[in-house]
């Protein structure tokens, strides 16, 4: 089992930056693959981005490519999203996931885990 902890929310303008940290608890981070999911108000939750286990491989959601970048540091066993560009639309709750049985899980119910959130508020 894993234990994931979100964190560095927060209120931004539009055109700023954040970096949410996902912190995870267990031995054995590097077997998961780990996504980041978000979910806005009267939406469902969608998928955001996904690092493999080694971190070589990344893929994001169309609206977010170019300006989010997952990365993941095993050693620590933390996973991050940079922000870049935030936009109001990007307003949400981020969720920090893992899964440790499929290659490339993409749906929410792919994964296995999941961290508590953290809230992301873009002003115009």
């Amino acid at each position: 089992q894993v234990q994931l902890v979100e964190s560095g929310g927060g209120l931004v303008q539009a055109g700023g930056s954040l970096r949410l940290s996902c912190a995870a608890s267990g031995r054995t981070f590097s077997t998961y693959v780990m996504g980041w999911f978000r979910q806005a108000p009267g939406k469902e939750r969608e998928f955001v981005a996904r690092v493999s286990r080694s971190g070589v491989i990344t893929n994001y959601a169309d609206s977010v490519k170019g300006r989010f970048t997952i990365s993941r540091d095993n050693a620590k066993k933390t996973v991050y999203l940079q922000m870049n560009s935030l936009k109001p639309e990007d307003t949400a709750v981020y969720y920090c996931a893992a899964d440790d049985h499929q290659e490339t899980p993409y749906y929410s119910s792919d994964y296995s885990y999941w961290g508590q959130g953290t809230q992301v508020t873009v002003s115009s």
